[in-house]
């Protein structure tokens, strides 16, 4: 990869090229079609107000980018994907006051923006963090979309504390955000952490993020063995299907969180006066820029890791940025068997400006 020599950190801009190099997605076709993904050429943006230009190092690939592939438009120009970022700050709209030109960055982005797929990138600095100083840029890309919803989901959603108690049954333990759940809920609470892994590997995996007990896909009698008079909360990210088996083992005025549909109804947790919570970590960046909540969110995670209460989860690490291996990453995530997270990183040799 061509890397930029990065003064140190100041509020003065680099000489930017005029294009640069990305990847471009077009939906409703297999990702296996030549055209699903391709590389592109694109003019450089030019930050103003709080955003600031970030060029982007590494990135990874989650479900939504999948998600939002399928669905991307036939027609017109691609759209580019890319919900993870770690880069440098590269200029600094008018109106950024959080970072300086050379800061190590990780974010998530925002939905209804152009994504990080590209060699240099616009962010709003308020959903922006530093970047952990003990991890490389694969080990720091693979953190942001997951850590956020997962925090999002405990410390928001669930309103838990450190001093919380209880159950806390994680569905789809050993995928990115789930391994994160763990990670946070044995670190930042007490409580008791049962992890649904269905494969050998997957359970030694949420072992490792810290998981107390272990329990198959079929996890009714399992989880009421270990908690007779129901666990007190449940994360979810495999929703369809596991309704009934979630009201089964959920206490009567218990919390539920979500990040994917449920598929159908819900109605059979409303007996027990079950509380249901959805996350989605873009509702922020998009309803209100000005909340600076995710930036605090990942200050505070860079902390967390640099201390060595959290580690990365990053477990596949391709080369280099372009189209080819994404379509490769995407194949990952599509299979829905991925452990942890799957990171792309290095653009390839030349490919900073056109």
């Amino acid at each position: 990869m061509a890397t930029t020599n990065l003064p140190e950190s100041s509020s003065t801009p680099l000489s930017l090229p005029e294009r640069m190099p990305a990847i471009g997605a077009r939906g409703r076709r297999p990702v296996s079609a030549p055209d699903a993904l391709s590389d592109i050429f694109l003019p450089v943006p030019r930050p103003a107000g709080r955003d600031v230009l970030v060029e982007v190092q590494g990135v990874s690939v989650n479900p939504v980018d999948v998600k939002v592939r399928a669905g991307a438009a036939t027609t017109g120009e691609p759209r580019v994907l890319g919900y993870d970022a770690a880069g440098v700050v590269v200029a600094v709209g008018d109106e950024a006051t959080r970072f300086a030109v050379g800061d190590r960055v990780y974010y998530a982005g925002q939905i209804d923006r152009p994504g990080t797929n590209a060699r240099f990138h616009l962010v709003n600095e308020n959903i922006v963090g530093h970047a952990p100083r003990t991890l490389s840029v694969a080990e720091t890309a693979a953190l942001p979309l997951t850590v956020i919803t997962a925090w999002e989901s405990l410390f928001d959603r669930l309103a838990l504390t450190q001093e919380s108690e209880g159950v806390l049954l994680v569905i789809g333990a050993a995928g990115g955000v789930g391994s994160l759940i763990i990670q946070l809920a044995k670190a930042l609470t007490r409580l008791e952490v049962i992890a649904v892994a269905s494969r050998p590997e997957t359970a030694e995996w949420v072992r490792q993020m810290g998981a107390d007990h272990v329990v198959g896909r079929d996890f009714v009698s399992d989880v009421s063995a270990i908690a007779p008079a129901g666990v007190d909360y449940v994360f979810t990210s495999f929703t369809p299907g596991n309704v009934r088996a979630i009201a089964d083992v959920i206490r009567p005025r218990g919390q539920v969180v979500s990040i994917d549909e449920t598929g159908g109804s819900i109605d059979a947790l409303k007996a027990k006066s079950v509380t249901w919570h959805w996350e989605l970590m873009f509702t922020r960046p998009v309803t209100d820029p000005a909340d600076h909540y995710q930036h605090d969110l990942l200050e505070t995670v860079a902390a967390l890791v640099d201390d060595g209460t959290l580690r990365t989860t990053v477990t596949t690490h391709l080369t280099p940025l372009d189209a080819a291996t994404m379509r490769q990453a995407h194949e990952i995530v599509e299979a829905s068997r991925t452990i942890g997270k799957v990171v792309v990183t290095d653009w390839p040799e030349g490919d900073r400006s056109a």
